[in-house]
C-alpha cells in the first residue's frame, strides 16, 4: 500500500514540476519567474526525498539539503536584485 502511494505522490509532483516550467518559461514578469524557480527547487527536494524513501536509503539526504541552502540563497538573491538591482551593497 505504501508502495502505490509513493508511485502516486511521485506522478503528482512531477506534474508540479512540468508545470512549475511552464510557469518559468511562461511567466508574465520576473517576480512569477522567482516564484515558479523557488516552488520548482521545493517539488526537486520532495521527490529527491520519495526516491530515497521508495529505495530505503539515506544516500539522498545530503543531496536534497544541498538543494535546499543552495535555494535559499538563490531565492534571496534574486529577490534582492528585484527590489534593488543589486546583489551585493
Amino acid at each position: 500500500m505504501i508502495a502505490i502511494a509513493l508511485n502516486i505522490t511521485i506522478a503528482f509532483i512531477a506534474l508540479a514540476v512540468v508545470l512549475n516550467v511552464y510557469r518559468l518559461v511562461r511567466g508574465p514578469d520576473a517576480p512569477d519567474r522567482v516564484l515558479a524557480l523557488d516552488t520548482l527547487y521545493i517539488n526537486a527536494i520532495a521527490l529527491i526525498l520519495l526516491l530515497d524513501i521508495q529505495l530505503g536509503t539515506r544516500i539522498y539526504l545530503e543531496a536534497a539539503l544541498l538543494i535546499a541552502v543552495m535555494g535559499f540563497i538563490g531565492t534571496v538573491a534574486l529577490a534582492k536584485y528585484l527590489k534593488r538591482g543589486s546583489v551585493i551593497e
